[in-house]
Protein backbone atom coordinates (compact mmCIF):
# COMPACT_ATOMS: atom_id res chain seq x y z
CA UNK A 1 0.00 0.00 0.00
CA UNK A 2 1.65 3.15 -1.05
CA UNK A 3 1.23 5.91 1.69
CA UNK A 4 3.23 8.89 3.09
CA UNK A 5 6.10 7.26 4.49
CA UNK A 6 8.63 10.36 6.61
CA UNK A 7 10.84 9.62 9.40
CA UNK A 8 9.26 10.09 13.41
CA UNK A 9 12.31 10.47 15.51
CA UNK A 10 11.61 8.36 18.52
CA UNK A 11 11.90 11.56 20.86
CA UNK A 12 9.17 13.31 18.69
CA UNK A 13 6.66 10.29 19.74
CA UNK A 14 7.51 10.33 22.36
CA UNK A 15 7.31 14.65 22.95
CA UNK A 16 4.42 14.08 21.54
CA UNK A 17 2.86 11.41 24.10
CA UNK A 18 4.01 13.62 26.92
CA UNK A 19 2.07 17.19 25.31
CA UNK A 20 -0.73 14.61 25.61
CA UNK A 21 -0.37 13.49 29.46
CA UNK A 22 0.20 17.27 30.39
CA UNK A 23 -3.03 18.15 28.81
CA UNK A 24 -4.93 15.52 30.08
CA UNK A 25 -3.58 16.25 33.47
CA UNK A 26 -4.36 20.03 32.99
CA UNK A 27 -7.50 19.21 31.86
CA UNK A 28 -8.01 16.74 35.58
CA UNK A 29 -6.63 19.70 37.77
CA UNK A 30 -9.19 22.16 35.86
CA UNK A 31 -12.09 19.74 36.70
CA UNK A 32 -10.99 18.34 40.41
CA UNK A 33 -13.76 19.83 42.31
CA UNK A 34 -16.20 18.26 40.35
CA UNK A 35 -18.34 21.34 39.51
CA UNK A 36 -21.12 21.40 37.04
CA UNK A 37 -19.55 22.66 33.31
CA UNK A 38 -21.93 25.30 31.57
CA UNK A 39 -22.04 26.31 28.21
CA UNK A 40 -19.47 29.34 28.55
CA UNK A 41 -16.70 27.54 29.77
CA UNK A 42 -17.14 24.06 27.81
CA UNK A 43 -17.00 26.25 25.08
CA UNK A 44 -14.10 28.24 26.00
CA UNK A 45 -12.06 24.63 26.58
CA UNK A 46 -13.62 23.34 23.03
CA UNK A 47 -11.79 26.25 21.71
CA UNK A 48 -8.61 25.32 23.49
CA UNK A 49 -8.68 21.69 22.45
CA UNK A 50 -9.50 22.61 18.42
CA UNK A 51 -6.98 25.33 18.07
CA UNK A 52 -4.38 23.01 19.79
CA UNK A 53 -5.77 20.31 17.29
CA UNK A 54 -5.51 22.95 14.25
CA UNK A 55 -1.66 24.27 15.85
CA UNK A 56 -0.37 20.72 15.40
CA UNK A 57 -1.31 21.00 11.31
CA UNK A 58 1.09 23.85 11.52
CA UNK A 59 3.70 22.32 13.02
CA UNK A 60 3.47 19.67 10.63
CA UNK A 61 3.24 21.79 7.73
CA UNK A 62 6.47 23.73 8.82
CA UNK A 63 8.09 20.32 9.84
CA UNK A 64 7.08 18.05 6.48
CA UNK A 65 5.14 20.17 4.05
CA UNK A 66 1.77 20.53 3.30
CA UNK A 67 0.67 17.01 1.77
CA UNK A 68 2.09 15.72 5.36
CA UNK A 69 -0.16 18.59 6.91
CA UNK A 70 -3.46 18.54 4.52
CA UNK A 71 -3.48 14.94 4.98
CA UNK A 72 -3.03 15.45 9.10
CA UNK A 73 -5.93 17.85 8.19
CA UNK A 74 -8.21 15.50 6.74
CA UNK A 75 -7.91 12.65 9.32
CA UNK A 76 -8.45 15.02 12.57
CA UNK A 77 -11.77 16.55 10.62
CA UNK A 78 -13.17 13.19 9.65
CA UNK A 79 -12.35 12.55 13.52
CA UNK A 80 -13.89 15.21 14.39
CA UNK A 81 -17.34 14.62 12.89
CA UNK A 82 -17.42 11.27 14.36
CA UNK A 83 -16.61 12.67 17.56
CA UNK A 84 -20.04 14.11 16.99
CA UNK A 85 -22.15 10.47 16.77
CA UNK A 86 -20.17 9.57 19.96
CA UNK A 87 -21.84 12.47 21.95
CA UNK A 88 -25.45 11.30 20.97
CA UNK A 89 -24.52 8.08 22.77
CA UNK A 90 -22.98 9.47 25.98
CA UNK A 91 -25.87 11.87 26.72
CA UNK A 92 -27.97 8.64 25.96
CA UNK A 93 -25.89 6.53 28.66
CA UNK A 94 -25.64 9.34 31.30
CA UNK A 95 -29.42 9.90 30.74
CA UNK A 96 -30.20 6.02 31.25
CA UNK A 97 -28.27 5.64 34.25
CA UNK A 98 -28.92 9.53 35.48
CA UNK A 99 -25.53 10.56 36.43
CA UNK A 100 -25.46 13.30 37.89
CA UNK A 101 -23.83 16.88 35.99
CA UNK A 102 -20.97 17.43 38.45
CA UNK A 103 -19.94 14.07 37.53
CA UNK A 104 -20.16 13.28 34.34
CA UNK A 105 -17.16 15.03 33.34
CA UNK A 106 -14.93 12.34 35.51
CA UNK A 107 -16.59 9.56 33.89
CA UNK A 108 -15.76 11.15 29.93
CA UNK A 109 -12.19 11.84 31.38
CA UNK A 110 -11.14 8.18 31.82
CA UNK A 111 -13.63 7.26 29.48
CA UNK A 112 -11.15 9.27 26.81
CA UNK A 113 -7.79 8.08 28.34
CA UNK A 114 -9.76 4.30 27.65
CA UNK A 115 -10.37 5.77 24.37
CA UNK A 116 -6.75 6.76 23.55
CA UNK A 117 -5.81 3.23 24.42
CA UNK A 118 -8.10 1.70 22.03
CA UNK A 119 -7.01 3.70 19.47
CA UNK A 120 -3.66 3.43 20.07
CA UNK A 121 -3.44 -0.16 19.84
CA UNK A 122 -6.54 -0.17 16.53
CA UNK A 123 -4.08 2.06 15.06
CA UNK A 124 -0.59 0.17 15.22
CA UNK A 125 -2.32 -3.33 14.31
CA UNK A 126 -4.79 -2.25 11.12
CA UNK A 127 -1.99 -0.13 9.72
CA UNK A 128 0.08 -3.21 10.20
CA UNK A 129 -2.66 -5.32 8.19
CA UNK A 130 -2.78 -2.45 5.61
CA UNK A 131 1.10 -2.69 4.95
CA UNK A 132 1.48 -7.11 5.27
CA UNK A 133 -1.54 -8.30 3.31
CA UNK A 134 -3.04 -5.70 1.11
CA UNK A 135 -6.57 -7.66 0.54
CA UNK A 136 -7.02 -6.15 4.10
CA UNK A 137 -7.90 -2.86 2.53
CA UNK A 138 -10.76 -4.53 0.74
CA UNK A 139 -12.22 -5.89 4.27
CA UNK A 140 -11.72 -2.60 6.09
CA UNK A 141 -12.92 -0.45 2.91
CA UNK A 142 -15.92 -3.15 2.95
CA UNK A 143 -16.44 -2.68 6.65
CA UNK A 144 -16.72 1.03 6.43
CA UNK A 145 -19.16 1.12 3.30
CA UNK A 146 -21.61 -1.13 5.69
CA UNK A 147 -21.33 1.08 8.29
CA UNK A 148 -22.03 3.74 6.67
CA UNK A 149 -25.06 2.11 4.94
CA UNK A 150 -26.55 0.84 8.19
CA UNK A 151 -26.40 4.37 9.57
CA UNK A 152 -28.31 5.56 7.20
CA UNK A 153 -31.15 2.96 7.11
CA UNK A 154 -31.67 2.03 10.65
CA UNK A 155 -34.47 3.48 11.58
CA UNK A 156 -35.80 3.91 15.23
CA UNK A 157 -32.59 1.75 16.38
CA UNK A 158 -32.82 1.98 20.40
CA UNK A 159 -29.39 1.27 22.80
CA UNK A 160 -30.27 -0.55 26.23
CA UNK A 161 -26.90 0.26 28.13
CA UNK A 162 -27.87 -2.41 30.33
CA UNK A 163 -28.04 -4.66 28.03
CA UNK A 164 -24.38 -4.31 26.87
CA UNK A 165 -22.47 -7.66 26.88
CA UNK A 166 -19.56 -5.96 28.30
CA UNK A 167 -21.74 -4.32 31.28
CA UNK A 168 -23.36 -7.60 31.95
CA UNK A 169 -20.07 -9.17 32.73
CA UNK A 170 -18.77 -6.77 35.12
CA UNK A 171 -22.25 -7.07 37.01
CA UNK A 172 -21.61 -10.34 36.92
CA UNK A 173 -17.71 -10.23 38.27
CA UNK A 174 -17.59 -7.61 40.27
CA UNK A 175 -19.86 -7.06 42.85
CA UNK A 176 -21.95 -3.93 42.51
CA UNK A 177 -23.96 -1.06 44.58
CA UNK A 178 -26.99 0.36 42.53
CA UNK A 179 -26.49 3.61 43.65
CA UNK A 180 -24.30 7.01 43.46
CA UNK A 181 -21.61 7.44 46.14
CA UNK A 182 -20.25 10.85 45.29
CA UNK A 183 -17.77 10.78 42.46
CA UNK A 184 -16.14 7.14 43.40
CA UNK A 185 -16.00 4.42 41.24
CA UNK A 186 -15.30 2.32 44.11
CA UNK A 187 -16.45 1.87 47.79
CA UNK A 188 -15.59 -0.34 51.00
CA UNK A 189 -18.40 -1.96 52.33
CA UNK A 190 -18.02 -4.56 55.71
CA UNK A 191 -14.11 -4.38 54.44
CA UNK A 192 -15.37 -5.45 51.04
CA UNK A 193 -14.68 -3.77 47.87
CA UNK A 194 -17.79 -2.49 46.16
CA UNK A 195 -18.47 -1.17 42.57
CA UNK A 196 -20.73 1.56 42.32
CA UNK A 197 -23.35 2.87 40.13
CA UNK A 198 -20.92 5.67 38.42
CA UNK A 199 -18.01 2.65 37.70
CA UNK A 200 -20.71 0.96 35.73
CA UNK A 201 -21.78 4.03 33.77
CA UNK A 202 -17.84 4.62 33.03
CA UNK A 203 -17.87 0.58 31.73
CA UNK A 204 -21.04 1.33 29.25
CA UNK A 205 -18.97 4.15 27.76
CA UNK A 206 -15.80 2.86 27.62
CA UNK A 207 -17.94 0.15 26.08
CA UNK A 208 -19.74 1.93 23.40
CA UNK A 209 -16.58 3.55 22.73
CA UNK A 210 -14.96 0.83 21.12
CA UNK A 211 -17.09 0.38 18.29
CA UNK A 212 -16.38 4.21 17.54
CA UNK A 213 -12.75 3.42 18.00
CA UNK A 214 -12.84 1.15 15.02
CA UNK A 215 -15.29 3.19 12.86
CA UNK A 216 -13.09 6.34 13.57
CA UNK A 217 -9.69 4.25 13.05
CA UNK A 218 -10.44 2.60 10.23
CA UNK A 219 -11.79 5.80 8.54
CA UNK A 220 -8.37 7.83 9.32
CA UNK A 221 -6.51 4.49 7.94
CA UNK A 222 -8.39 5.07 4.64
CA UNK A 223 -6.91 8.25 4.22
CA UNK A 224 -3.13 7.53 5.22
CA UNK A 225 -1.57 4.60 6.87
CA UNK A 226 1.01 6.63 8.37
CA UNK A 227 0.97 5.22 12.11
CA UNK A 228 2.71 8.79 13.20
CA UNK A 229 -0.44 11.11 11.38
CA UNK A 230 -3.34 8.78 12.25
CA UNK A 231 -2.45 8.69 15.82
CA UNK A 232 -1.91 12.25 16.19
CA UNK A 233 -5.27 13.00 14.05
CA UNK A 234 -7.15 10.62 16.53
CA UNK A 235 -5.21 11.83 19.77
CA UNK A 236 -5.93 15.61 19.60
CA UNK A 237 -9.54 15.35 17.62
CA UNK A 238 -10.42 12.86 21.11
CA UNK A 239 -8.98 15.17 23.78
CA UNK A 240 -11.50 17.46 23.10
CA UNK A 241 -14.57 15.22 23.45
CA UNK A 242 -15.34 16.20 26.84
CA UNK A 243 -15.92 19.97 26.47
CA UNK A 244 -17.92 18.72 22.68
CA UNK A 245 -20.25 17.15 24.67
CA UNK A 246 -20.91 19.64 27.40
CA UNK A 247 -20.44 22.09 24.63
CA UNK A 248 -23.65 19.78 22.87
CA UNK A 249 -25.65 18.47 25.37
CA UNK A 250 -28.47 20.54 24.96
CA UNK A 251 -28.09 21.11 21.30
CA UNK A 252 -28.33 17.18 20.50
CA UNK A 253 -31.73 17.54 18.72
CA UNK A 254 -30.88 19.93 16.53
CA UNK A 255 -28.21 17.69 14.42
CA UNK A 256 -31.16 15.64 13.36
CA UNK A 257 -29.93 15.08 9.85
CA UNK A 258 -26.54 14.57 10.85
CA UNK A 259 -25.78 10.75 10.75
CA UNK A 260 -26.92 10.94 7.45
CA UNK A 261 -23.49 13.28 6.66
CA UNK A 262 -21.36 10.95 8.74
CA UNK A 263 -22.60 7.71 7.00
CA UNK A 264 -21.72 9.33 3.41
CA UNK A 265 -18.07 10.09 5.15
CA UNK A 266 -17.48 6.66 6.64
CA UNK A 267 -18.55 5.10 2.86
CA UNK A 268 -16.44 7.67 1.23
CA UNK A 269 -13.46 6.37 3.51
CA UNK A 270 -14.83 2.55 2.60
CA UNK A 271 -15.08 3.34 -1.38
CA UNK A 272 -11.10 5.42 -1.08
CA UNK A 273 -9.51 2.94 0.71
CA UNK A 274 -10.78 -0.19 -1.85
CA UNK A 275 -9.94 2.44 -4.62
CA UNK A 276 -6.23 2.96 -3.07
CA UNK A 277 -5.02 -1.18 -3.84
CA UNK A 278 -6.87 -0.50 -7.51
CA UNK A 279 -5.15 0.87 -10.33
CA UNK A 280 -7.10 4.05 -9.48
CA UNK A 281 -4.95 4.30 -6.45
CA UNK A 282 -5.03 7.36 -3.68
CA UNK A 283 -7.37 10.04 -4.40
CA UNK A 284 -5.44 12.96 -4.17
CA UNK A 285 -5.51 14.47 -0.07
CA UNK A 286 -6.95 18.00 -1.28
CA UNK A 287 -10.27 15.95 -3.09
CA UNK A 288 -10.15 14.03 0.31
CA UNK A 289 -10.40 17.35 2.32
CA UNK A 290 -13.12 18.89 0.47
CA UNK A 291 -15.52 15.80 0.88
CA UNK A 292 -14.91 15.96 3.92
CA UNK A 293 -15.53 19.29 4.65
CA UNK A 294 -18.98 19.80 2.58
CA UNK A 295 -20.17 16.96 3.92
CA UNK A 296 -19.85 18.14 7.65
CA UNK A 297 -20.57 21.52 6.25
CA UNK A 298 -24.21 20.36 4.15
CA UNK A 299 -25.46 17.74 7.13
CA UNK A 300 -25.19 20.05 9.73
CA UNK A 301 -26.55 22.83 8.11
CA UNK A 302 -29.68 20.79 6.84
CA UNK A 303 -30.23 19.99 10.39
CA UNK A 304 -30.02 23.65 12.00
CA UNK A 305 -32.50 24.93 8.98
CA UNK A 306 -34.15 21.71 9.38
CA UNK A 307 -35.16 21.98 13.43
CA UNK A 308 -34.50 26.27 13.33
CA UNK A 309 -38.04 26.32 15.54
CA UNK A 310 -36.71 24.09 18.26
CA UNK A 311 -35.61 25.46 20.94
CA UNK A 312 -31.83 25.16 22.24
CA UNK A 313 -32.72 24.30 26.02
CA UNK A 314 -32.42 22.36 28.40
CA UNK A 315 -35.57 20.41 27.23
CA UNK A 316 -33.56 19.44 24.70
CA UNK A 317 -31.71 17.48 26.48
CA UNK A 318 -32.84 13.79 27.08
CA UNK A 319 -34.95 12.52 29.60
CA UNK A 320 -33.21 10.76 32.56
CA UNK A 321 -34.48 7.06 33.70
CA UNK A 322 -32.99 6.17 36.32
CA UNK A 323 -31.61 2.37 35.43
CA UNK A 324 -31.39 0.06 38.45
CA UNK A 325 -28.07 -2.39 38.33
CA UNK A 326 -29.43 -4.61 41.48
CA UNK A 327 -31.33 -7.47 41.00
CA UNK A 328 -34.38 -6.84 42.01
CA UNK A 329 -32.93 -3.89 43.97
CA UNK A 330 -34.21 0.05 44.32
CA UNK A 331 -33.71 2.12 41.22
CA UNK A 332 -31.45 5.28 41.41
CA UNK A 333 -34.11 7.75 40.45
CA UNK A 334 -37.53 7.55 39.03
CA UNK A 335 -38.09 6.29 36.08
CA UNK A 336 -40.05 8.74 33.30
CA UNK A 337 -40.90 8.19 29.71
CA UNK A 338 -37.76 6.27 28.27
CA UNK A 339 -35.30 8.98 26.02
CA UNK A 340 -34.91 9.36 22.51
CA UNK A 341 -31.88 6.99 21.30
CA UNK A 342 -29.91 6.80 18.69
CA UNK A 343 -27.75 3.76 17.82
CA UNK A 344 -24.30 3.79 16.64
CA UNK A 345 -25.59 2.69 13.14
CA UNK A 346 -29.14 4.11 13.56
CA UNK A 347 -30.52 7.58 13.62
CA UNK A 348 -32.88 9.13 16.49
CA UNK A 349 -35.82 7.84 17.31
CA UNK A 350 -38.76 9.79 17.92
Amino acid sequence: MNDLSFPVPLWVWAAVTLGICVMLAVDLIAHRDNHVIGFREAAIWSSIWIAIGLGFGLILLAWQGGEVSSTYYAGYLIEKAVSIDNVFVFALVFSFFAVPDAYQHKVLFWGVLGALAARLVFIFVGAELLQVFFWTAYLFGAFLIWTGWKMAVSKDEEVHPDRNPVVRLVKKLIPTDPKFHGDKFFIRINGKRIATLLFVVLVAVEATDLIFAIDSVAAVLAITANTFIVWTANAFAVLGLRSLYFCLAGLLRRFAYLHYGLAVLLAFAGVKLILSETPVGKLPIPVTLGVIAATITVSIAWSLIATRGQEANGDDQPTATGASFADGGDETAPAPEQPAARGRHGKESP
